[in-house]
């Protein structure tokens, strides 16, 4: 039995596959999904030759200890935003191993939405070593907070394919 559905586990064996077989490793900087990206990816075998390290950074203070997400970005746009989540990205791939990187940030809900940063709102962001660079702003809507963690997962899964081998 997985924790995952069957869309999500199959995505992540493909990474799995094809990052082991280019010998390219993967780190995750997690806010609202609190490590399910590398959750997903650990749960293929021979995910340890692929997955390198996993920043869960649910709390601004670990955005900046362990990613140096600047304050003033924290202050002047919010932890969920597209500056926060390029700043997350590029941490975690510079301070581990990692060939490509992503990183999450968002509002899962039920609460803490606004009109200006609606509960679903993710801003994505996955970086290569190379310097290529995706940012995704998502707006999966009020749609159930494990439902708008599974879609960030999905749409992670999918960025850091984009960024890996062909």
């Amino acid at each position: 039995m997985s924790l995952f559905p069957a869309d999500i586990l199959s995505e992540a064996e493909a990474i799995i596959r094809t990052f082991g077989a280019a010998g390219l490793m993967v780190s995750t900087a997690e806010s609202c999904t609190g490590g399910l990206i590398a959750g997903a990816l650990t749960e293929i075998a021979g995910s340890s030759a692929v997955v390198d390290r996993g920043f869960v950074t649910y709390t601004n203070t670990a955005k900046m200890e362990m990613l140096g997400v600047q304050e003033a970005t924290l202050a002047r746009f919010g932890a969920v935003s597209e500056e926060t989540a390029r700043q997350m990205v590029h941490g975690a791939l510079f301070r581990s191993r990692a060939s490509i990187a992503m990183a999450v940030t968002g509002i899962a809900g039920p609460g803490g939405g606004s009109a200006e940063k609606p509960v679903g709102l993710v801003h994505l962001a996955a970086k290569s070593r190379h310097g290529d660079l995706i940012h995704n702003k998502m707006l999966y809507g009020d749609i159930g907070r494990g439902e708008v963690r599974l879609a960030t997962v999905r749409t992670a899964l999918a960025m850091i394919r984009k960024l890996g081998p062909q």
